[in-house]
C-alpha cells in the first residue's frame, strides 16, 4: 500500500492511552486529544488504521479484520512501555477500541468513546441508517461497489475556520492530513459487520468507560451514546457536549474532552496503582 505513516508518540509516565481514529479518518484528528494527554502524565500513542492516509484504493484493499488487526499489533507495541493501557476512539475508532476491550478483558483498564458510531443518524444524514441494512446486498453489484458515501456541510466541525482548514486539505487531497473526502460503501459495509459483532459484545465488556457525544453531532445522534450506555456491563460515565459537531476532538470544545478524558485515566489509574500496592502487601505478608 502507498499510505504513509501519520502516527503519533508522547512519551510520559507508566500509564499510556492508544488513540484510534475514525473510518476514513487520520491520527491528526487525535492529536490535540494527545497533546493535552502527554501534558496530563500520559503515554500517547495516535496509531494508524491499515488502508488509511492513503488513496481510497489503499481503503478499499482493507476489511474490519484489517483495521482491527492494526490496533492489536499498536496494542502489543504500546503495552511494552507502559504498565497501564487505557484506550481512546472516535467514531470508528470507539468501536474499535470496544472491540479490543472484548477481545482482552482485563488488558485496557478504561475507555473514552468519542462521537462513536453505530449508526449513521445525524441530522444531515437522515436516510443512511436505513440503507445499512441493504448493504450486505447492494455491495456485491457493481454500481454499488462503486458508489460512495460524500461528507458534506459542515463537515463534523462547528468551527468555522476550523472547517475550512480541514475541508481545503481534505479536498486537496491530503488525506494523511483530513483524511478521505468520500467513503466508499463496501467500507460502510465492512464497519456495520463490525458495529454488529460490537453490539453483541457490549454486555460482556466491564471496562469503566467515558462516553463523549455532541448533542448537536450532525452525523451521529446522540442515540448512539445512550444505547452504549444501556448495554456496556461496566461503569459508564456520560458527557454531552453543546458547543460543537461530530469531530469533538478538534472542534470547539476539544479542550472539554482533554480534560474530561485526563481526569477519567487519572482516577482510573489511582485505581490502578492502589490495586498493584495492595497485591505486593498481600504477598508479601502471604509470604
Amino acid at each position: 500500500m502507498s499510505t504513509t505513516d501519520n502516527s503519533f508518540y508522547y512519551r510520559g509516565g507508566r500509564a499510556g492511552v492508544l488513540l484510534i481514529h475514525g473510518l476514513t479518518g487520520t491520527p491528526t484528528e487525535m492529536r490535540f486529544v494527545g497533546r493535552g494527554l502527554a501534558q496530563a502524565g500520559f503515554t500517547v500513542y495516535g496509531m494508524q488504521l491499515d488502508g488509511h492516509c492513503g488513496s481510497e484504493a489503499d481503503l478499499l484493499a482493507t476489511r474490519w479484520p484489517d483495521w482491527y488487526a492494526s490496533v492489536e499489533r499498536a496494542y502489543e507495541h504500546f503495552r511494552r512501555d507502559v504498565d497501564v493501557v487505557f484506550a481512546g476512539g472516535l467514531s470508528m475508532g470507539a468501536v474499535l477500541a470496544m472491540h479490543l476491550a472484548a477481545q482482552r478483558p482485563g488488558a485496557v483498564q478504561g475507555m473514552a468513546l468519542y462521537s462513536t458510531t453505530l449508526w449513521y443518524d445525524g441530522w444531515t444524514i437522515p436516510v443512511t441508517r436505513h440503507l445499512m441494512p441493504l448493504l450486505p446486498i447492494v455491495v456485491r453489484l457493481p454500481f454499488g461497489k462503486r458508489r460512495r458515501f460524500a461528507e458534506a456541510f459542515p463537515y463534523g466541525i462547528k468551527d468555522d475556520r476550523l472547517r475550512q482548514r480541514v475541508v481545503s486539505n481534505m479536498l486537496s487531497g491530503a488525506s494523511g492530513a483530513a483524511g478521505l473526502p468520500s467513503t466508499p460503501w463496501p467500507s460502510l459495509h465492512e464497519l456495520n459487520t463490525l458495529v454488529r459483532i460490537v453490539c453483541r459484545e457490549m454486555p460482556a465488556i466491564t471496562t469503566p468507560t467515558l462516553i463523549m457525544h455532541a448533542r448537536d453531532d450532525d452525523m451521529t445522534a446522540t442515540t448512539n451514546a445512550d444505547y452504549i450506555e444501556r448495554r456496556l456491563g461496566g461503569l459508564v460515565r456520560k458527557v454531552i457536549l453543546d458547543d460543537c459537531y461530530h469531530m469533538i476532538t478538534v472542534d470547539r470544545q476539544r479542550g472539554d474532552v482533554v480534560r474530561e478524558s485526563a481526569e477519567f485515566f487519572t482516577g482510573l489509574s489511582r485505581i490502578s496503582h492502589f490495586r498493584a500496592v495492595h497485591e505486593v502487601a498481600s504477598s508479601a505478608a502471604g509470604s
